[in-house]
């Protein structure tokens, strides 16, 4: 009959410039994709080279290497008899452009260039492309010699088309088209394009996986039609992990899902559709029908060629299914997991070592890094051949076969508690409890001596003995003695680092993990050159609320039953001298402000995009009920106080793995100025105006109610 269709489109772990490794992917998706009966396969957004190539697109070598690629594919026979859609970067009269290439059996049939460029938080698409600016407009591209000596052709079509086969029209969106207001694919279904692809490089946030799926069930509810998203996953390179997500609707509903988190590379999705299916569900539409009828036409590539078998009358159609979402807590488990993954094995080091200080931010990260090895061996025991290859490579041990998280933990996985006079037993006994459950090698390395050294130097030279406030020190003393502790700790922490796996006999070197999350990160509150500068933090776009959620988490699904007692300690930096015995520095307390509230004015000042005069002009409403206007004033105040001086201090933030919509991540998603006016005295002055008129809007009230 000719009307069923079978599509696929896939997930893969590329990285950026890995031309070998990606060409090695793309063409075992395309494998996957004709064994599962597929005849047309997707691929995500500039799969060929990297989505993260940043500056090195400017590079002639990164399109000349892409080129490359494109004639190992178009060469391969894996690659005849499908329409395959890749991406790729393509210079068309010396403009850069962000392309799919669609080709079938060695023959070029449309280069389709980006529209829409994404250029908002962490993208910069604008800096190394331009978007396509000519709808429905086709141009002549003329193609390298290298390609021609393949395809036989010369010129190929440039531009904005569909592709028009025996049997349906398919039209291309990339990426950011899909979230603009004015997507392509609503004129192209009007035009009568029945199955839209979306090749994407969307990158992972907390709590985005709904948007994204809403997006595209909704684009085939309104219009009709099948919709086939791609996309990229893994560590590319860079702070973002990319969380697949592939995934293909039909007319509203899910058919097919990706998995959002895998160590997989490659992810293959098929469904099979009936078009029929589309088109009597678009002519039921009165709506579209009439809108339709007034649509600019599409140019139409021809293709002699059939999505569809002739005979397909007993072909099973995919039904539609319940999208699965995980919770905050599993993301949490799973993707910061991931991305340290991808990192271990590309970077080619050791393991991790990580300074744990019994406090919830540091364990956090030590499950996360537990939770690595527990996906690592279940990606094993489920006969993934190229996670065992990278295990075995990082152990060096070629018969080493990963079955216990604990025992693979203890391999890659060392833990060290850094005590000095003003630890307490508690976070000590916290910290070692939990590396025990963990799995990790735990050392326990007291400073004290290599602090007393730094403070006799200091007095040598100067001949004045720095006092802590408690020993009727100034403030300044007070802090700086804090900083050693803290600045000592980095250096110790990078030196067993290096050195610790040579001391057991072992080869390679460790990654040194930072812990600071998102609030403190924001707020400044914690030590230029401490602990929090690290090789990697896979917990610095996560706030303090959730990390408390995750530990909550962990401590049921993988039975550390060290964390309840972690929960219930007060969140303190130990570095001041303890009251008998007892801690008597606590994090809020040294802020200002609870983590609650941190929150709350992260989200007003990067989501809501306030500077303090807005900010307070929300706050006098919402915390209405809770505080006066004069004391929403000084929390506002007091917050962009702290948060300007210490801004200085993300120049030099450990790259974390971006999970909030709120990170202060100073490389390219929040880019401020870092030597602020901290007086703020405009700003400030039409707060207090403002407080001065709902004072005496608040007294006239009373005096009206007492009258």
């Amino acid at each position: 009959m000719g009307r069923k269709v079978t599509v696929a489109t896939c997930a893969l772990n590329q990285w950026a410039l890995d031309f070998e490794g990606n060409l090695q992917r793309i063409a075992k998706s395309i494998e996957i994709a004709k064994e599962k009966g597929a005849r047309y396969r997707l691929g995500p957004e500039l799969e060929i080279c990297g989505y993260g190539c940043a500056d090195h697109y400017y590079e002639s070598d990164t399109l000349l290497h892409s080129f490359q690629v494109l004639a190992k594919l178009l060469e391969m026979p894996v690659t005849q008899n499908i329409i395959c859609d890749v991406g790729m970067p393509v210079m068309h009269r010396n403009v850069r452009y962000n392309c799919r290439v669609i080709f079938l059996n060695k023959k070029i049939l449309l280069i389709r260039p980006k529209m829409a460029l994404a250029n908002t938080g962490n993208y910069r698409e604008l800096r190394w492309f331009s978007p396509w600016s000519k709808p429905r407009h086709v141009e002549e591209y003329f193609l390298p010699r290298m390609i021609q000596e393949v395809t036989g052709q010369e010129t190929v079509a440039f531009g904005d088309a569909v592709i028009a086969t025996k049997d349906t029209c398919i039209g291309s969106e990339i990426c950011e088209e899909l979230w603009a207001p004015n997507s392509p694919h609503i004129e192209m279904g009007l035009d009568g394009v029945e199955i839209f692809t979306n090749s994407s490089g969307s990158h992972h946030e907390l709590r985005k996986a709904d948007r994204r799926v809403d997006l595209v069930k909704s684009t085939t509810a309104k219009n009709g039609g099948v919709y086939i998203l791609a996309n990229q996953k893994g560590c590319d390179g860079d702070r973002l992990y990319y969380d697949g997500c592939a995934m293909i609707s039909l007319n509203g509903d899910i058919i097919s899902q990706g998995a959002q988190f895998s160590l997989d590379d490659v992810e293959v999705l098929t469904a099979t559709m009936d078009l029929e299916d589309i088109r009597s569900y678009r002519a039921e539409m009165s709506s579209r029908s009439l809108a339709a009828t007034k649509v600019a036409p599409y140019h139409r590539i021809k293709v002699d060629f059939a999505l569809s078998p002739s005979d397909d009358i007993f072909a099973f159609t995919s039904t539609p299914i319940q999208w699965q979402y995980h919770s905050p807590e599993e993301e949490i488990s799973l993707g910061p997991a991931c991305w340290l993954w991808d990192y271990l094995r590309r970077s080619k080091q050791g393991g991790f070592l990580l300074p744990l200080s019994g406090g919830i931010d540091s364990s956090a990260t030590a499950c996360i890094v537990f939770s690595m090895c527990h996906q690592v061996t279940l990606a094993v025991k489920n006969g993934n051949m190229q996670v065992l290859d990278d295990v075995r490579s990082l152990v060096n041990d070629d018969t080493y076969m990963p079955g216990d998280p604990r025992e693979f933990c203890q391999r890659v996985f060392t833990t060290c508690y850094m005590a000095s006079e003003n630890s307490s037993k508690d976070t000590c006994n916290m910290a070692r409890l939990l590396a025990e459950q963990v799995g990790s090698c735990h050392l326990n390395v007291n400073i004290d001596g290599v602090v007393k050294a730094v403070t006799t130097v200091f007095s040598m030279v100067t001949g004045k003995v720095p006092l802590f406030r408690v020993h009727g020190g100034s403030s300044r003393e007070n802090l700086a003695l804090q900083n050693i502790q803290a600045r000592v700790r980095m250096v110790i922490a990078y030196l067993f680092a290096q050195l610790s796996l040579w001391s057991r006999g072992m080869p390679g070197g460790l990654l040194v993990l930072g812990s600071a999350n998102v609030d403190e990160s924001l707020r400044g509150y914690l030590t230029k050159y401490d602990c929090s500068s690290a090789d990697l933090n896979p917990i610095g776009g996560i706030s303090k609320t959730d990390l408390r959620s995750f530990i909550e988490y962990c401590v049921d699904h993988f039975q550390f039953t060290a964390l309840k007692s972690i929960l219930v300690a007060p969140p303190t930096a130990e570095l001041e001298p303890l009251a008998d015995g007892l801690v008597s520095q606590t994090d809020e307390a040294d802020m200002g402000m609870t983590y609650t509230e941190l929150s709350v004015y992260g989200k007003l000042r990067k989501v809501s995009r306030t500077g303090p005069y807005s900010m307070f002009c929300k706050l006098v409403n919402t915390w209405a009920h809770i505080c006066s206007p004069r004391q929403v004033a000084e929390k506002v105040k007091h917050f962009f106080r702290s948060y300007s001086i210490n801004r200085h201090k993300m120049t030099t933030l450990t790259p974390s793995y971006h999970a909030e919509n709120y990170s202060p991540d100073d490389n390219r998603f929040d880019l401020r100025p870092f030597l602020y006016n901290t007086a703020w005295p405009w700003q400030f002055r039409c707060i207090e105006e403002q407080v001065s008129k709902l004072e005496k809007k608040l007294e006239l009230s009373a005096h009206e109610e007492l009258d």
